[in-house]
């Protein structure tokens, strides 16, 4: 939908202290943390037409933010799992 929000306090909000603590102790999930928050903005910033893209390279960020945070939500249950 447009300009939902898809940062992942919104998303899992159920992991918020997971979030906080792999931000401070895990600098690949930090890593892959920002390149989402970043990813999310421009795809935001796309669709409330601030940028102009073809249609084929929005589809495509979008499902890279969809791969990111699949990554990011298997580290944080993996996380959750050994705490």
């Amino acid at each position: 939908m447009l300009n939902e929000k898809h940062d992942l306090h919104h998303e899992f909000p159920e992991f918020k202290e997971e979030i906080h603590h792999l931000k401070m102790n895990d600098t690949r999930f930090a890593r892959l943390f920002k390149e989402y928050h970043e990813l999310d903005h421009e795809v935001i910033r796309i669709e409330q037409g601030v940028e102009n893209t073809a249609d084929e390279y929005l589809e495509q960020q979008k499902k890279q933010r969809l791969h990111l945070k699949d990554a990011l939500f298997t580290m944080l249950k993996k996380h959750q799992q050994t705490a």
